[in-house]
C-alpha cells in the first residue's frame, strides 16, 4: 500500500537526521582514531578555546604539549585533565612555559617543545591579544606588542618546528586567527593589522610546504563569546543604520566549545581554510571585493554615528 504524499515529507526529514546522527557518531569516533598518538602542540591552552581544545585531544589520546603564559593555569589544567582519565588510553601532558610577548625567548622555547617528544605533528597558534583604541591613541610600543603575540610569535614558533615537518614529510599547522584578518574595522587598527600579517604569511607557507605534505589551515572566526549571555535590558536609544547592524553581527561570537570542535574537525580533515561566521560576516567579506566603496562607506557612517552616540 502506498504511502500518503503527506507522510513523505516528513519520513524524508526523519531518515536525513538519522543519517546525520550517524555520520557525526562515525566523524567523532574516527577523531579519536586520527590524533592518538599525535605530538599535539597548544600555544594557549590557559584560553577559553586552549582549554576546550586540550580535553578534546587529551581524550582522543594525543600527546599534548601545553603552552601559556602562567605556570598555576598549566598544571590546574594538568590536573583537571589527568585526574579522571585512563592512563592506559590517555598520555599525560607536557608543560611549557611560553610568552610571545617576550620575543627573546623563543629559541629556548622552540628547543623546549622538540626536547619533549623530538618531533610535533599538529601546531595549534591560538594566542591572541585584542585591542579597541583609536589609531591616533595607540602607542608605537602598544602596536608592537600586538605584533609580537598576534604574528611574530605564531610565525617563529612555526619557522621553529618545521624543518622537522618537512624532514618527515608530515605535519600539521594551525592558525587561529580572527576575521578581522580578513576584514578590518574601525578602532581595531593595530589588532587587525596583526591579523592581516599573519593570516597572510600562514597563507604563504601553505603554498611552499605542500611538496612537503605539511598542511597549513587557516580558521577566521568573529568574536569568542566565553561568557554566558548576558541578562536582556532596555537597550539605550542608538542610531538606527546599516553601520549599527553589521557592527552588532560581527561581534555575535562563538563559544569556545564550538570553535575548539571546528579546531579539531580542520586537523582532521585536513582542511586549509575555514570561517566560523556568521552571515552578515560572510557578507561583508564579499563586499570588500565586489563593492569596496559601498561598505568603506558603511563603516565610515558607522564611526560618525558612534561619536553622536557618545556625545
Amino acid at each position: 500500500m502506498a504511502l500518503p504524499s503527506v507522510m513523505i515529507l516528513p519520513m524524508l526529514i526523519v531518515v536525513a537526521a538519522g543519517v546525520y546522527y550517524i555520520y557525526n557518531e562515525v566523524m567523532q569516533f574516527m577523531s579519536k582514531c586520527l590524533v592518538r598518538n599525535k605530538v599535539v602542540v597548544i600555544t594557549d591552552a590557559v584560553s577559553g578555546v586552549g582549554t576546550e581544545c586540550a580535553h578534546l585531544f587529551h581524550k582522543g589520546g594525543a600527546r599534548l604539549i601545553l603552552c601559556g603564559t602562567s605556570w598555576d593555569k598549566l598544571e590546574s589544567l594538568y590536573d583537571s585533565l589527568t585526574n579522571d582519565a585512563d592512563p592506559r588510553e590517555t598520555f599525560a601532558p607536557k608543560l611549557v612555559i611560553l610568552d610571545f610577548s617576550d620575543m627573546d625567548s623563543m629559541e629556548d622555547v622552540v628547543a623546549e617543545v622538540m626536547e619533549c617528544y623530538g618531533c610535533v605533528d599538529v601546531l595549534i597558534c591560538n594566542s591572541s591579544m585584542k585591542l579597541k583604541a583609536p589609531v591616533q591613541s595607540t602607542s608605537l610600543e602598544l602596536d608592537r606588542n600586538i605584533m609580537d603575540i598576534n604574528y611574530f610569535g605564531p610565525s617563529t614558533l612555526a619557522k621553529g618546528v618545521l624543518p622537522t615537518m618537512i624532514s618527515r614529510r608530515s605535519g600539521h599547522i594551525v592558525l587561529v586567527n580572527s576575521i578581522q584578518g580578513r576584514l578590518a574595522i574601525p578602532f581595531r587598527s593595530s589588532y587587525a593589522a596583526s591579523k592581516h600579517a599573519a593570516q597572510a604569511f600562514f597563507d604563504c607557507l601553505r603554498a611552499e610546504v605542500e611538496e612537503y605534505e605539511v598542511v597549513v589551515s587557516t580558521i577566521s572566526h568573529t568574536f569568542i563569546n566565553a561568557s554566558d549571555p548576558p541578562p536582556v535590558e532596555e537597550p539605550a536609544p542608538k542610531p538606527n543604520t546599516l553601520s549599527a547592524f553589521i557592527a552588532k553581527q560581527l561581534t555575535n561570537g562563538v563559544r569556545p566549545s564550538v570553535l575548539a570542535n571546528e579546531i579539531v574537525q580542520t586537523v582532521n580533515r585536513k582542511r586549509k581554510e575555514v570561517v566560523l561566521a556568521h552571515p552578515i560576516p560572510w557578507v561583508a567579506l564579499h563586499l570588500r571585493s565586489i563593492l569596496p566603496s559601498f561598505l568603506f562607506a558603511v563603516l565610515g557612517a558607522g564611526v560618525k554615528d558612534s561619536v553622536l552616540a557618545e556625545q
